[in-house]
């Protein structure tokens, strides 16, 4: 039986802008079949909101932290909470 359904928000910071990690983490989600998007903050963090059983959610987080080869991610502030159901995929947002 699947866990239900969690949302993940989180705040990277680190060397994440201009290194391809929202493709990264875009590609990422897709694979390990969570939804939701990711995008750039004009604070030089990248925002991410992801559904997903934990478990994905756990893993989805652990390929974040590592993140693409030119990146180095610095610190992950997230929170957990119930989700929502409102995403059909996984995709880029535009910068806030």
């Amino acid at each position: 039986m699947e866990s239900p359904t969690e949302r993940w928000h989180a705040f990277v910071e680190g060397l994440v802008q201009g290194v391809g990690f929202r493709y990264y983490v875009r590609d990422t989600a897709a694979r390990l079949g969570a939804t939701g998007w990711v995008r750039n903050r004009t604070d030089g963090r990248v925002e991410i909101v992801a559904e997903a059983e934990p478990s994905v959610l756990s893993n989805l987080e652990a390929q974040v932290r590592r993140g693409p080869p030119a990146s180095r991610v610095e610190a992950i502030a997230a929170t957990r909470g119930p989700a929502t159901g409102e995403f059909s995929g996984f995709r880029l947002q535009p910068t806030l």
